[in-house]
C-alpha cells in the first residue's frame, strides 16, 4: 500500500519528500508526478514505506500540518480504476 500526499508545493522535490516521512519509519519509495507539457510537479505524490504501522504513523502525524507553506493531506492511496 502507499500514501497520497496532497496540496505539496510545487518547489517540493523526491528528496525533501523522502526526508520528511523517514522520520516515521524506513521509505521504500517516493514518486513526485511532474506535467508532461510544463515538467513541473503536479502538487502530489506516492510515498511507499516499509510497513502498515509505518504508514499509518506518518499519515496521523503528517495530515493537516503545514510543509513548506501549504497544509499537507495526507491519506492511504486509493488503487487507481
Amino acid at each position: 500500500m502507499s500514501i497520497y500526499v496532497g496540496n505539496l508545493s510545487f518547489d517540493a522535490a523526491q528528496d525533501d519528500l523522502h526526508q520528511v516521512f523517514a522520520e516515521y519509519g524506513s521509505v521504500k519509495s517516493v514518486k513526485l508526478p511532474t506535467d508532461r507539457e510544463t515538467g513541473r510537479v503536479r502538487g502530489f505524490a506516492f510515498v511507499e514505506m516499509s510497513s502498515e504501522a509505518e504508514e499509518s504513523a506518518a499519515i496521523e502525524a503528517l495530515d493537516g500540518a503545514e510543509w513548506m507553506g501549504r497544509t499537507l493531506k495526507v491519506n492511504k492511496a486509493r488503487p487507481r480504476t
